[in-house]
């Protein structure tokens, strides 16, 4: 995904549950939004419904409406998101052969609409990596390691896999393939929008001067049938506002305000009026104010979502008989880091042979469980659970379908959720502590930032079946350059 500016329309417009676009976006009572479906899939054969995000809970279902304007936003996104790419023709269909939508590295094939539906369905299928169609797969493979092309080597110019970054790739400038491919996209479409929004801007200015030429004509004319009443309380219906508050440039806020108003209540903006006793300065100072509201909010449930999961801290030691050869432990087991020179440890079925990571001797295969890691001072790391059967001997790919969910740094700032497909983190600050929680019969693995309080990723709807141990590897020592230790933190009382 992207980030910073470039992924500010990408991320807002995305759903957090498919990871795509938004395709007729709902909003739950907490603020959040979803597609529909994907919320509906994630309430089917609950008891309590509760928002996948900040797990608030609801008393009663939700009765949620298509989020009309949002809609309208996100296809048009979507829309511009296309323009240009080439065509790839699903490989399963017959003679009417069908757009191509994803393309499984798994499979090795490419899928339609229709034919890619067990990959949405069957639990074993949803594990494969999907990417957006490409023509010629095999453009996409590591020819070395055998591994997805998932990242970009910008001081290459070249695709590479994650293993590659942690070779000759190690200190360059690398970023999720996806998240290069849509660059110059997402650019073209930010001015795109904004020439969408400087049109609607004159229609507003417009509206200003008849709004201003009304207050002298008679009342009566002020009520006619093309009038669109704006009253104070409809400032509450206009969350959607916040989206177009973030995703959009500030010199555009003021105009995004206005656009957005009045595309909630009217899709035909020649009929758009304002009554004369509605001070505009005062609806745009509410409209801020929702904003800031909103924004409090985010925050407030982040950190009390942080204060739950650490009600279920535990004690963490690492596992010296799981540590890969190259790998420094302290004698308490709460550190670890990498040595550059292999240690003479004895040969153990559970040690990890290539990957630099660690196992901690504490499982877990049921409830909820939380750690806490200082990452402060390190170039790379990463961090997370895996399952017990995790393969130890080889290259390990970090995926939740190879038994391991994590987060990592690398190249110093930058920030990937290895989910099935990397995903890139737009984070606020450098965390120097980051806390793992686990919801093991809700299969959810979530992380935070510990000193800012908030909520950095959270793989969801996750099958566990399986015991789960916290995993860390302080990647490469890099020549000293990322030598500082993972230190695990203490919670425990």
């Amino acid at each position: 995904m992207a980030s910073s500016s470039d992924p500010a329309l990408n991320e807002e417009l995305q759903c957090s549950i498919c990871l795509e676009v938004f395709t007729d976006p709902v909003t739950t009572p907490c603020g959040h939004n979803f597609c529909r479906s994907c919320l509906s899939k994630c309430w089917t054969n609950t008891k309590t419904c509760f928002c996948p995000l900040c797990k608030d809970t609801f008393s009663k279902r939700p009765d949620l409406k298509i989020n009309t304007t949002l809609r309208e936003v996100a296809q048009h996104f979507k829309e511009k998101l296309n323009l240009g790419e080439p065509e790839v023709f699903c490989d399963i269909c017959g003679e009417r052969k069908q757009k191509a939508v994803k393309t499984c590295l798994t499979c090795q094939s490419s899928y339609c609409d229709s034919h890619l539906e067990p990959h949405r369905r069957v639990q074993r299928l949803k594990k494969h990596t999907l990417i957006t169609a490409v023509e010629n797969l095999e453009d996409y493979i590591c020819q070395k390691h055998e591994r997805p092309l998932e990242l970009f080597c910008r001081d290459d110019q070249t695709c590479v896999c994650l293993f590659c970054t942690e070779g000759e790739h190690r200190t360059h400038n690398t970023v999720p393939i996806e998240e290069e491919s849509r660059k110059k996209k997402v650019v073209q479409t930010q001015k795109d929008v904004q020439q969408m929004i400087q049109g609607r801007m004159k229609k507003i200015q417009e509206i200003k001067q008849s709004v201003e030429l009304r207050k002298t004509l008679t009342p009566s004319f002020l009520t006619s049938s093309r009038t669109v009443q704006i009253s104070n309380r409809m400032i509450i219906g206009l969350g959607i506002l916040v989206v177009a508050l973030i995703i959009l440039p500030k010199q555009y806020t003021m105009s995004a305000r206005e656009c957005m108003c009045n595309n909630s209540m009217s899709a035909n903006w020649t009929e758009i009026r304002i009554d004369s006793d509605v001070n505009v300065n005062s609806l745009y100072r509410a409209l801020t104010q929702l904003k800031e509201t909103h924004e409090t909010l985010n925050e407030k449930l982040s950190q009390t979502g942080l204060k739950w999961a650490q009600n279920y801290a535990v004690d963490v030691t690492l596992d010296p008989n799981t540590a890969n050869p190259y790998l420094i432990l302290s004698d308490d087991g709460k550190q670890v880091s990498h040595g550059d020179i292999k240690q003479d440890v004895p040969e153990n079925p559970k040690r990890f042979d290539e990957s630099s990571c660690v196992l901690a001797k504490q499982g877990f295969s049921s409830g909820r469980f939380y750690y806490e890691v200082q990452v402060k001072g390190k170039t790379g790391w990463r961090l997370g659970v895996a399952r017990k059967s995790i393969n130890r001997k080889g290259m390990i790919t970090l995926r939740p379908d190879n038994g391991v969910w994590t987060m990592i740094l690398i190249n110093k700032d930058k920030y990937l959720a290895c989910d099935n497909s990397l995903v890139s983190l737009s984070l606020r600050g450098k965390p120097e502590k980051v806390g793992v929680f686990v919801d093991y019969e809700e299969g959810l693995v979530s992380f935070y930032d510990v000193e800012s309080r908030s909520h950095i990723y959270s793989f969801t709807g996750q099958t566990f079946t399986d015991k789960l141990y916290p995993f860390l590897s302080p990647y490469l020592n890099d020549k000293g350059k990322n030598s500082n230790p993972l230190i695990i933190s203490p919670l425990m009382d």
